[in-house]
């Protein structure tokens, strides 16, 4: 399952920087698919959130294939970043994502 993180988040940022797949990103941002993996799709994105930072969902692999755990929930401060249970998907369904993005 994916990772989110919820209205509890500080906005400290510490989240960003660690994530692989470029997943997170600040309140309002516009971001790309292609953004931090091999994809191409450089499409304009609408932001996730306007008042906290966000992981894009088709972009988390739960640090899967570089990471032991999830490393936003890591270095959280607040343990903002928890299990989506909305987005369920099994350690072979997060590898297969990992290799599509950076393949």
């Amino acid at each position: 399952m994916a990772i989110k993180i919820t209205d509890d988040c500080i906005n400290c940022g510490a989240c960003e920087p660690e994530c692989p797949n470029t997943a997170i990103y600040e309140p309002d941002a516009i971001w790309k698919l292609s953004q931090g993996t091999n994809l191409s799709d450089d499409a304009d994105q609408d932001p996730v959130s306007d008042d906290f930072f966000f992981i894009v969902t088709d972009k988390c692999t739960e640090c899967i294939g570089f990471h032991e755990e999830p490393q936003c929930a890591a270095v959280c401060p607040v343990d903002c970043c928890v299990p989506d249970e909305d987005n369920e998907e099994t350690e072979d369904e997060l590898m297969l994502k990992k290799d599509y993005l950076h393949a």
